[in-house]
């Protein structure tokens, strides 16, 4: 039972990349779910949430207005859309699931592999 962050790359500062969640062996909308960002040398900062239950959904403060998390129940997905992308959102992001609505990442399980984001002209 894993979560699978995917669609990084290389993106442009002022450009957009998509980043989807996937799960193996279990229903992501039953879970909070959890956008996570490393930078090297760092710990996992949260980045956004989506609730279980009403979608409610919560951004870090140097997100708000640039990223959107959505999820798509009928394909067991979880996307974070990622616009007018800056040189500091340049890290190694993570999606991981939570019985409970924290921005904590301890508070967070079945965490799977990370997805690079690059920010470079």
């Amino acid at each position: 039972v894993q979560l699978q962050a995917f669609g990084g790359g290389l993106v442009q500062p002022g450009g957009s990349l998509r980043l989807s969640c996937a799960a193996s062996g279990f229903t992501l909308h039953y879970y909070a779910i959890g956008w996570f960002r490393q930078d090297p040398g760092n710990e996992h900062k949260v980045v956004s949430l989506i609730s279980s239950k009403d979608d409610t959904t919560y951004y870090e403060d140097s997100v708000k207005g640039r990223f959107t998390v959505s999820r798509d129940n009928s394909k067991n997905m979880v996307y974070l859309q990622m616009n007018n992308v800056k040189p500091e959102d340049a890290a190694v992001y993570y999606c991981a699931a939570s019985w409970l609505w924290s921005v904590y990442p301890s508070h967070y399980d079945n965490w799977g592999r990370g997805t690079l984001v690059t920010v470079s002209s």
